[in-house]
């Protein structure tokens, strides 16, 4: 069973993710703005990987001054997506 949520961003450059699982792997992820580079090759590097290897990853990482970062909101919206 696949599922996908849109997730609006807080805190980050980029202002939603567009991220799809199947099965616990993460088959597609696309972030909307942010850092063109950083944000395609996070979205490379997670395609094929555990949801949940990723959230643990992931979670909490901190972009300068900010409280959040964008793999930080990617774990955010896996974390809310696996609650579904």
């Amino acid at each position: 069973m696949v599922k996908s949520i849109d997730y609006k961003t807080h805190g980050t450059c980029s202002r939603m993710i567009h991220v799809e699982v199947e099965d616990g792997i993460i088959k597609n992820c696309s972030f909307v703005n942010g850092c063109p580079g950083n944000t395609l090759g996070i979205s490379k590097i997670v395609v094929g990987m555990k949801a949940e290897d990723v959230i643990n990853t992931f979670k909490g990482l901190k972009c300068g001054s900010k409280e959040t970062s964008c793999p930080d909101q990617l774990a955010c919206a896996l974390a809310s997506l696996s609650e579904q």
